[in-house]
């Protein structure tokens, strides 16, 4: 039996009844453990006293000097840790920097729960991994890190993790496997960087990119392909990196090589505004005034997740510099709250007419036709390569 909390009503009300608000988990699957009556979703953290196991997965986001902001790990464990019986399995799945679980939730927990660790209390740490919606890996086959925060926290956490996961990684702590889950999006976010880089000097040069990536990935060899585009997006990469930046500070140590990764990926939602420029003024047409939309908000295709979403930035530039901007997503028929774009809630998705001077392809859905994109005649600037050369499409 699962217990989930959450301060969200709406949420609560939707998982009790059991409807998914998450597009990639489907309806029946929440449905077929409604029925019986074994997820139940709640506000009343006293119920954690009915619990055996704790899985903390709140958001880890960055304050405006993009330094950690643990206030969600902080009063999550505040609020559950009164009623936290002995013996208890607390895990953190929150990415975090290393040393968080020893250094800011185990005190918590022993504070307010009354609990120490090696006596009465069991604490974890086990990065969530997720791609949402890929159909070929999920929760269940995700091999599974899992660092303790003592040997019988180890054991009892495998043991758990393994209820459920098909393969567990123990590890020899819990700093291993915060910083596992830092490494693995860095990876992402540096070589990310470099592809959006090696974007703009091609644009520059006028050399196709996306051919270049096709041509240097025959290599059987030395070679990872990755895409570059509008900007980085999603609750992890362009998040995570700095997690590490920060605690390297610590010792004395400054990561210019990740700070640079991340400097370029932000700059890439201007460039896309740039070659937005470029294209109307192909048409003598000024940005100001200009009425753009913006296909796909989401971060990636196929899900309705707009966390950190390129997007977003995308329209607050254009809007900053006059022009009247719309998006198109069917996947999100309203924009909700965001913590850095709070004036853009309750704006809703538009269909695509040939009343815009520009559609702007931010993340191109598997459903979304090209051939009726272009069958409104609007010019089109692509940051995904969605289309092949066309007279009124404009790589950016």
């Amino acid at each position: 039996k699962v217990i989930g909390f959450d301060v969200d009503e709406t949420k609560i009300q939707a998982i009790n009844q059991g409807k998914s608000y998450i597009k990639h988990i489907d309806n029946n699957r929440l449905m077929a453990v409604h029925d019986k009556q074994l997820l139940f979703a709640t506000t009343d953290f006293q119920r954690v006293a009915e619990c055996d196991a704790l899985i903390i997965c709140v958001p880890t986001p960055l304050d405006h000097h993009l330094d950690p902001d643990l206030r969600y790990v902080v009063e999550t464990c505040e609020a559950f840790a009164p009623y936290l019986q002995p013996h208890t399995l607390v895990s953190l799945e929150s990415t975090t920097w290393p040393g968080t679980t020893d250094e800011v939730v185990k005190p918590i927990l022993e504070a307010k729960g009354k609990r120490k660790l090696g006596h009465d209390l069991y604490l974890s740490y086990s990065p969530e991994r997720e791609d949402p919606g890929n159909k070929l890996f999920g929760t269940k086959n995700i091999p599974k890190l899992v660092g303790g925060a003592d040997q019988e926290s180890l054991n009892l956490a495998v043991a758990f993790y393994s209820l459920a996961i098909q393969k567990v990684v123990p590890l020899s702590s819990t700093k291993v496997a915060e910083c596992a889950k830092l490494f693995e999006n860095i990876f992402r976010s540096v070589n990310i960087a470099l592809v959006n880089e090696l974007k703009v000097i091609c644009d520059r040069m006028g050399i196709d990119v996306w051919e270049i990536i096709k041509a240097a990935g025959t290599k059987p060899f030395g070679f990872m392909s990755f895409s570059p585009g509008p900007g980085l997006g999603g609750h992890c990469i362009p998040i995570d990196p700095f997690y590490l930046t920060w605690k390297a500070k610590e010792y004395g140590i400054r990561t210019r090589f990740i700070e640079l990764a991340g400097e370029i990926n932000r700059s890439m939602p201007r460039f896309v505004v740039s070659k937005v420029q470029d294209c109307l003024n192909n048409y003598g047409k000024a940005v100001k005034g200009s009425r753009i939309l913006i296909i796909g908000l989401a971060y990636k295709s196929d899900i309705d997740d707009i966390r950190e979403s390129p997007s977003l930035k995308l329209i607050k530039l254009l809007e900053e510099k006059g022009a009247i901007v719309g998006y198109h997503d069917p996947y999100i028929p309203e924009i909700g709250k965001t913590r850095e774009y709070g004036h853009l809630a309750g704006r809703k998705h538009q269909e695509l007419s040939d009343n815009y001077d520009c559609f702007l392809v931010a993340t191109f859905h598997s459903n979304f036709s090209k051939e009726k994109i272009l069958s409104y005649g609007v010019p089109v600037v692509d940051t995904r390569n969605s289309f092949s050369k066309h007279e009124h499409v404009y790589p950016a």
